[in-house]
């Protein structure tokens, strides 16, 4: 089980990263100093202009607010159902936003183990300590396999294969430039995420069980710093600045048509310029982002298999 967490961590975090900014922006974490605003504030708004569905969003994602970005992701209506469907664990959403969403509480559990840090960092240097060409060669193949998974994925609209192959050329140089074989900067980086795994507080043995229990909003209050950790340590220790392409968002309004538009979304991710168009609608006089707002509703719609709720399997070194 660690050797499988080590590698999502190193490896997984390239795809943990593109999911932050696609299609447009994804739950947040951790208020960076100066935030205050909370889920409370963003229950007040409402976005009377088709920009305002990706800026009222991104605004949270800065406020690392979870809670809050899921209620202005989706109407006021839908989500006490939502709510109620993470409470009998029909649905995960927004964590369904995520790449590796159903590892989320392996990944707890498995740092939450007792001295975790150290047994990442022996299994780190085994198969990542200066083992620079291997993990080079493995980005290129990451790049080239996410490239013809989204361009054959059938649920990807036209525009969304667009904006994420932009991703991940964007992302994929950075990660070549990164010092992922560094041991040091992997030391810091397995220690801070043990220790906010730890506060959260969340049971990761217990699996999606503790969640459900939890219920969502309290989920997302108690994840929102994990990820807020994770996010700081890819830049501290990678130079991956998520919250600069955060803040670099511009957001024009291309097309509209009733209570549909078409918004153009312009950014810089790691160093390089992205331009997509995102399809927005209008729900009861406010808009949304049309992707989150379907990904939501089929989330309502789904049957969970027995084993969505089950506790996970005890990490293994």
């Amino acid at each position: 089980m660690t050797r499988h967490l080590a590698a999502a961590l190193r490896g997984g975090a390239l795809a943990f990263c593109l999911a932050l900014l696609l299609p447009g922006c994804r739950p947040g974490a951790e208020a960076p100093p100066g935030s205050g605003h909370t889920h409370e504030d963003a229950a007040l708004q409402r976005a009377s202009k088709p920009a305002d569905a990706v800026l009222f969003l991104r605004d949270r994602l800065l406020a690392r607010d979870g809670a809050g970005f899921a209620r202005l992701a989706v109407p006021p209506a839908l989500y006490p159902q939502l709510e109620a469907a993470w409470a009998d664990g029909r649905s995960h959403w927004p964590l369904e936003e995520l790449p590796l969403d159903a590892r989320i509480p392996r990944m707890l559990a498995a740092l939450q183990a007792p001295q975790a840090d150290k047994t990442l960092m022996a299994t780190f240097k085994r198969q990542f300590a200066g083992a620079d060409a291997d993990i080079d060669q493995a980005i290129r193949t990451l790049v080239v396999f996410g490239n013809e998974y989204v361009q054959k994925d059938p649920d990807y609209s036209d525009s969304e294969r667009s904006h994420i192959a932009q991703a991940i050329m964007a992302i994929g140089p950075w990660a070549l430039s990164a010092p992922l074989s560094d041991p040091k900067r992997a030391q810091h980086f397995f220690t801070a995420l043990r220790a906010a795994a730890t506060r959260s507080g969340i049971d990761g043995q217990q699996g999606y069980r503790a969640l459900a229990a939890l219920g969502m909003t309290q989920s997302l209050n108690r994840l929102s710093p994990f990820f807020a950790t994770l996010i700081a340590q890819l830049h501290r220790q990678y130079g991956l600045d998520l919250d600069a392409s955060l803040r670099s968002l511009k957001v024009s309004l291309q097309q509209q048509t009733g209570d549909h538009a078409l918004l153009r979304l312009q950014y810089s991710l790691a160093n390089t310029p992205i331009d997509a168009l995102v399809p927005a609608v209008r729900i009861d006089g406010a808009w949304y982002l049309t992707a989150y707002v379907a990904r939501a509703e089929r989330a309502l719609a789904h049957t969970p298999g027995s084993g969505d709720l089950a506790p996970q399997a005890p990490a293994r070194p």
